[in-house]
């Protein structure tokens, strides 16, 4: 009798068991496919699983960002206020309920919320910004700076959004003083602040007078945030600037390397700023500079292989600074069996205009220290800055036209003729 009752009781729980792992699979199921989906379709994941939080914010967050549509903010009100009931503690929340009331007018209860959010996570993005913008209303250009600081160093690709308040903020006192020290410091975003205002015309001074500043400092200036504002103030077609800029950022070792064209004699101290020779992306051909100690023979200078394939374009560049009048370009080279099926020539050309205003072509052959030179003049307007370059005359790289051989130039030179 008793077997009889106790096997379906057994059964009977076996089920419920069964019945009861299956609900908890099917609810773990749902919360695991809502957290798949909160990001990409918020509602989708709401449904499945209405306490799911980050799907509630991407809900909010996306419905406040729909340009297209006016967003109900009462309703979204009422939805971040419900979720905080169950957790007070998500900064999210706070920041979202903070930019409703913004946008309803109730500017000084919303920044309340910011300021709670930003209490609970110091980096919470929204909070940040909005913080951002209310302290460099106020003129606490200081503590804008500040504030940027921790959101840049947190989110790090939010740059442009606070990139166009640089100029404002570096036109005061407090803020220049603020954004030096955060610089000299080696903030992260020490590098974008040069690179934005090398772009913008209403930038490059400040730039260039952070970079003054940063000299006597323990963090001075980096040549690509030198570069940055050379090559702003030479797209504003502000040269002299440009030069002079250049000239300031050479080392006492580094001014003995100037004349009109600037290290002469390659030494491999190349630091890769306008002014200074640029090494052009070639595959048929290797440049190298070398020092007479160094070199193979003495025979210092640059060193140009070429690979035996065609070579199209620029080897070697450089920004120069003629004033008006004559001149005479030079060149002391050697050659081993040097074949230059469409040439290879030095050009000079005034920058921003086609043309050339003198080419100085290098001989085939095999040949030591040949001495080569060609006289040129520069106008008296319109080219205040050229551009002097080693380039081949081949417009397409067909391989009927390949070069051949090694060229190495000792010493290029520029110097003035008198009237």
């Amino acid at each position: 009798m008793t077997e009889q009752i106790s096997l379906p009781m057994l059964n009977l729980r076996r089920s419920g068991v069964w019945f009861v792992a299956s609900v908890l699979a099917l609810a773990a199921s749902s919360i695991g496919l809502s957290r798949f989906l909160e990001t990409e379709t918020p509602a989708v994941s709401l449904a499945l699983d209405p306490l799911n939080v980050n799907a509630l914010v991407s809900e909010i967050t996306d419905d406040l960002n729909d340009a297209s549509n006016t967003p109900d903010l009462d309703a979204l009100l009422a939805k971040a206020e419900g979720a905080l009931r169950f957790d007070v503690a998500d900064a999210r929340l706070y920041s979202l309920i903070g930019e409703i009331k913004y946008r309803q007018g109730e500017k000084d209860r919303a920044y309340g919320f910011f300021d709670q959010a930003r209490k609970l996570s110091k980096t919470e993005i929204h909070a940040l910004q909005r913080s951002i913008g209310r302290s460099i209303e106020r003129g606490d250009l200081s503590k804008a700076v500040g504030e940027i600081d921790i959101l840049l160093r947190r989110w790090p690709e939010q740059f442009p959004a606070v990139a166009e308040a640089l100029p404002t903020i570096l036109s005061s006192p407090d803020g220049y003083q603020a954004v030096l020290k955060a610089i000299t410091a080696e903030a992260p975003w020490r590098a974008n602040v040069f690179a934005f205002l090398g772009k913008i015309p209403e930038g490059l001074d400040l730039a260039n007078r952070l970079l003054f500043d940063l000299t006597g400092s323990g963090a001075p200036p980096t040549t690509g945030e030198l570069s940055n504002a050379i090559n702003g103030y030479i797209r504003q077609k502000e040269y002299d600037q440009a030069y002079r800029l250049f000239l300031f950022s050479l080392s006492d070792q580094e001014l003995k390397l100037g004349g009109y064209i600037f290290n002469g004699t390659f030494e491999p101290v190349s630091s890769g700023k306008p002014f200074d020779w640029q090494v052009g992306d070639q595959s048929g051909l290797e440049v190298t500079f070398a020092t007479s100690q160094n070199a193979v023979e003495g025979e210092g200078g640059a060193t140009v292989r070429f690979l035996n394939t065609p070579v199209r374009n620029t080897a070697l560049q450089q920004y120069i600074e003629l004033p008006p009048g004559s001149y005479k370009i030079s060149l002391a080279a050697s050659a081993r069996n040097l074949k230059l099926p469409k040439g290879l020539f030095w050009s000079v050309r005034c920058v921003g205009q086609a043309g050339e205003i003198a080419r100085f072509n290098i001989p085939e052959g095999t040949y030591n220290r040949q001495e080569l030179s060609q006289g040129f003049s520069v106008g008296p307007a319109g080219c205040p800055m050229q551009l002097l370059k080693l380039e081949t005359a081949a417009i397409a790289e067909s391989w009927r036209f390949r070069y051949v051989g090694t060229l190495i130039m000792h010493k290029l030179s520029i110097e003035r003729l008198s009237s």
